[in-house]
């Protein structure tokens, strides 16, 4: 008997132990996904990973071939890592880069020839000075003229110059080969993943379909309908409404779900009470009619399936449960303040596991087509929240993300953060860089957009927070909307 506990003392161990390095793992492969994420990250790891291969393949070719020479190999890694660092910069250009490397090699074979022809041979070990400055010359000039000037058309250009045992013409053939081969592993990366990495890598692209909106406060019917144009963009979009009855209304714990397919009604159609969905109790069927009146106006209107539930218990807990229960990744409820603070509520939501949106509505209108984003630094906050500005305005509207910069030798930088942000959405999109305080850019243009989207600054520590309340909470007086977005957990 006593061995038989042990021993199941021992496998109750080892299974909490699995569970804990599964979480750990999950925890870190979420963590990992948001890291690479940003763009500059991304680059620096293809960096690391995918030149040391390409370099290593060059390597296994010139010890098999030996007619290649080793000098092969630094105007290859300078200009691939030129290359894949900058995918969209000046000399991201798969052509530009096999000839910019094969015009410098003519251009070195062209001055070794002459100053050979000239002075006479000067051996391997030895390089006029006079072919080194026309080899230069030449490759500034060819480059320049061709339009496809590159910094590794000058070092083939001057290794053309030392190729040792390997004649200069079969240096500059092995030049063309290796570039073109460095080209097209480029360019099937750029095409098939760098330009689609939204597709692989941004969370919000693929999810964020299955909305759960709590209907509290006044503003919850617009709310309701700013959740069901985010759920909209999708094809697989679905907003679930949810009423949280308090837990002293009856003795027992109750919910009632009612599912509303749009197919399977018409637009006038209501779907009609049932023994299973009445739930016997007066404020659980006023609930299920409330939200029932504005499922359908949202399914007239905007047309996306909309499912309703009540249930009763902690208003924080009966969310996460309801959101776990009805399949949902997005959380979106008005915005709630409580003495000038976020309330508890609206907190809680955003320090919890799933994506949430607090609406903060001043307007009337239920069309959101002019959206300004907010972007303080690159990552899966600011992808997600250009994914739903983008989802609001649709094709007609325009998205404007923008950056606070304090001086002016941070602008080229933040132009190049906002250039890597937006190019992979779609839809009509600028950017902007303006030199002021975020409260005060706002407090100036808001006035001409319908919506301002910007982060919870859910990764600023507490000590952080206090100094300085995040800017959601420094704009009480903005005349447009407000969605303020937290990354879950």
């Amino acid at each position: 008997m006593d061995i038989r506990h042990l021993a199941a003392r021992v496998v109750a161990r080892v299974s909490e132990l699995r569970t804990r390095i599964r979480r750990i793992e999950r925890r870190e492969a979420v963590a990992f996904g948001r890291w690479i994420e940003n763009t500059n990250n991304l680059l620096h790891l293809t960096v690391l990973l995918v030149i040391p291969l390409l370099i290593a393949s060059v390597t296994f070719v010139s010890n098999a071939v030996s007619t290649l020479s080793f000098l092969l190999f630094p105007p290859l890694a300078s200009g691939s890592y030129t290359l894949f660092s900058d995918p969209e910069g000046q000399y991201a250009s798969p052509v530009k880069f096999i000839l910019a490397l094969t015009v410098g090699a003519l251009c070195g074979l062209v001055a070794y020839g002459f100053t050979t022809w000239v002075y006479g041979p000067t051996g391997t070990a030895i390089v006029h000075p006079s072919s080194a400055a026309l080899a230069i010359f030449l490759a500034g000039s060819a480059t320049w003229a061709l339009d496809i000037e590159a910094p590794s058309a000058f070092s083939t250009a001057l290794l053309t110059l030392v190729t040792g045992d390997v004649n200069p013409e079969e240096y500059v053939v092995s030049i063309f080969f290796a570039s073109v081969v460095i080209a097209i592993v480029f360019s099937v990366w750029r095409q098939r993943f760098y330009e689609r990495r939204a597709e692989y890598l941004y969370g919000t692209v693929k999810g964020d379909d299955h909305v759960l909106v709590p209907m509290r406060g006044e503003t919850a019917e617009r709310t309701a309908f700013f959740a069901a144009l985010l759920a909209a963009a999708h094809e697989a979009g679905k907003v679930v409404l949810l009423d949280v009855l308090p837990p002293e209304s009856t003795a027992e714990t109750q919910a009632s779900t009612v599912d509303a397919d749009t197919e399977t009604k018409s637009e006038t159609e209501t779907k009609p009470e049932t023994p299973e969905d009445s739930t016997g109790n007066p404020a659980a069927d006023a609930a299920v009619e409330r939200l029932e009146r504005c499922a359908h106006r949202i399914r007239t209107r905007v047309g996306v399936p909309v499912e309703v539930v009540v249930a009763r218990g902690d208003p924080l807990t009966a969310t996460v449960e309801a959101a776990a229960n009805t399949n949902s990744d997005l959380v979106v409820t008005p915005y709630e303040e409580d003495r000038g603070l976020l309330s508890d509520y609206v907190r809680g939501l955003f320090g919890g596991e799933y994506d949430t949106v607090a609406f903060r509505s001043k307007g009337e209108s239920d069309r959101w087509k002019r959206v300004l984003v907010l972007v303080s630094r690159p990552g899966d906050a600011a992808h997600a929240m250009i994914d739903f500005a983008t989802r609001l305005a649709g094709k007609t509207g325009s998205v404007s993300v923008t950056t606070c910069i304090g001086a002016e030798v941070e602008r080229r930088p933040a132009e190049s953060k906002l250039a890597n942000l937006v190019e992979t959405a779609d839809g009509n999109i600028e950017t902007r860089v303006a030199r002021t305080e975020v409260t005060k850019f706002i407090a100036s243009n808001a006035a001409t957009y319908d919506l301002v989207v910007l982060g919870s600054s859910g990764e600023r520590s507490a000590a952080s927070r206090f100094i300085a309340p995040p800017t959601f909470e420094r704009i009480r007086e903005t005349d447009c909307d407000v969605a303020v977005f937290d990354r879950g957990n």
